[in-house]
């Protein structure tokens, strides 16, 4: 009897490693009453409904802060272009102050089982870039978020700087673009791409991840029948403006 208590308690954890997680994407903001995306509300009821992670979008101000905003506009100003303390004069729709990503990360800590999916937003230079990483890397570890962190970007050129910096973070490519193998040259942990891209274009390279070693994620899933579709492909992860009715499926 003993020994089949072990196997069903193997399968079982096969099972449940193979399940596909959900992300909330820019925190779970199409909630009960609504709330803004990215806002730090969004990512307490992302917290509240016990999802895999939460993602975020994260931009540099032209004071040097970094600030969670998907945009590169805030109330029509440009985030690069102003300080912090002229686009706080435009509240978020739910009334907050535009979150800092330093505030976001301390929210963040309170619920340590929860990932924190930081994507650092495209800069106008290499150089700018450098410095948003260097800085976000910073705050990662001034909020002793190390374990909770993982980064998404557009940028190659980002997801190379930080893997540069600090090699085991978990970074994942997201334009879409680069093949499983490519990904793996560049010494990056997975992909996290448009579903189109992986179930009209490219099928094939969820497949070709998982033999590689990398995580596949797949962004913006809002409806059950296209996660259904890439959950029995083997999708790890969904990234989805409707975490709470994927997270009950």
């Amino acid at each position: 009897m003993t020994k089949y208590v072990i196997l069903l308690m193997m399968l079982t954890a096969e099972l449940m490693s193979a399940q596909t997680r959900i992300i909330a994407h820019r925190g779970f903001f199409q909630s009960n009453p609504p709330t803004a995306e990215n806002s730090l509300q969004a990512l307490k009821n992302a917290q509240a409904i016990k999802v895999y992670g939460s993602e975020f979008d994260v931009r540099m101000t032209a004071d040097g802060i970094l600030v969670v905003n998907h945009d590169e506009h805030h109330a029509g100003m440009e985030v690069s272009e102003n300080a912090l303390s002229s686009l706080r004069t435009h509240k978020l729709s739910n009334g907050e102050e535009l979150p800092t990503l330093k505030q976001y990360l301390e929210l963040g800590r309170r619920t340590p089982g929860m990932k924190l999916i930081v994507e650092l937003k495209p800069a106008k230079s290499k150089q700018l870039e450098h410095i948003i990483v260097e800085k976000a890397l910073k705050l990662v570890s001034e909020t002793k978020t190390e374990n909770q962190v993982e980064f998404i970007s557009f940028s190659l050129n980002i997801c190379r700087e930080i893997k540069k910096r600090q090699h085991a973070y978990p970074v994942h490519y997201l334009n879409g673009d680069l093949s499983p193998q490519q990904l793996k040259d560049e010494h990056l942990d997975g992909l996290d791409y448009h579903y189109k891209v992986l179930l009209e274009r490219h099928p094939e390279w969820i497949g070709e991840a998982r033999k590689l070693g990398l995580l596949t994620n797949s962004w913006t899933v809002n409806d059950t029948e296209t996660y259904k579709k890439l959950q029995v492909m083997g999708i790890d992860f969904v990234t989805t403006n409707i975490p709470d009715q994927l997270n009950n499926l």
